[in-house]
């Protein structure tokens, strides 16, 4: 065996493994960007409307069950705040891929997020605290003592803003298949990951290029009679 063969197969290793980071947790903002229409073509947009948006938020453990209820309640109540809200998530969600898709190399995309995410930080009087979630896990937590409507969208910008002070926005991007729109945070040490989902997209991808390999052959050449 060669003797730099297991040093090459360390380095092969390490380019694909994950890069610990100060930001391993969960990006929920790329979440929510990728519950649009274009990131979710065979089902269309995942936050329609205000009852699948609150869906969405708990399961992303976003806002706890009770405080879902509560907030559904309401919202039967006050219809058209919970329709302002709908149209708010937009906006936020609008500026957010902005941000993931072009934020790395535009400023003004970067001014514009800080914007939005100020906007929404600053309209919503509550507490912060530490809660524990039914598996174990301790999260930071904000209780709103206001508009609970309004409040909905904190934990997805305080998401946005914890990746922009880590300055994590070179490693984010869309996914190099034209076909999909998805964004994801890449995590590989060489930082040159391509696709959101190798089984998927990168799968996709490998075969086009076969495909085109394959037209360019030459056809065997037919022997002399």
């Amino acid at each position: 065996m060669n003797p730099a063969t297991p040093a090459l197969n360390r380095r092969a290793e390490e380019r694909e493994r994950p890069a610990r980071s100060a930001a391993s947790r969960s990006r929920l903002w790329l979440d929510f960007v990728n519950t649009d229409l274009s990131a979710q073509p065979p089902r269309g947009d995942l936050v329609r409307s205000f009852e699948t948006l609150l869906t969405w938020l708990s399961s992303r453990g976003a806002i706890d069950e009770e405080r879902a209820g509560g907030i559904a309640r309401r919202a039967k109540l006050q219809p058209a705040a919970a329709a302002a809200s709908l149209v708010d998530a937009g906006r936020v969600r609008a500026a957010l891929r902005a941000l993931a898709e072009r934020g790395a190399s535009s400023n003004r995309i970067q001014d514009d997020a800080v914007v939005e995410i100020n906007r929404v930080l600053g309209r919503s009087a509550g507490t912060r605290r530490i809660d524990r979630h039914s598996d174990g896990l301790l999260v930071r937590a904000f209780v709103p003592t206001g508009d609970a409507f309004a409040s909905l969208m904190i934990p997805i910008v305080e998401s946005a803003a914890d990746s922009l002070v880590a300055e994590e926005l070179p490693r984010i991007r869309r996914c190099a298949d034209p076909v999909c729109q998805r964004v994801f945070f890449d995590a590989t040490r060489n930082g040159m990951r391509r696709w959101c989902d190798m089984g998927t997209c990168g799968n996709r991808a490998k075969a086009a290029r076969h495909r085109a390999k394959s037209r360019l052959r030459p056809f065997p050449e037919l022997p002399e009679r």
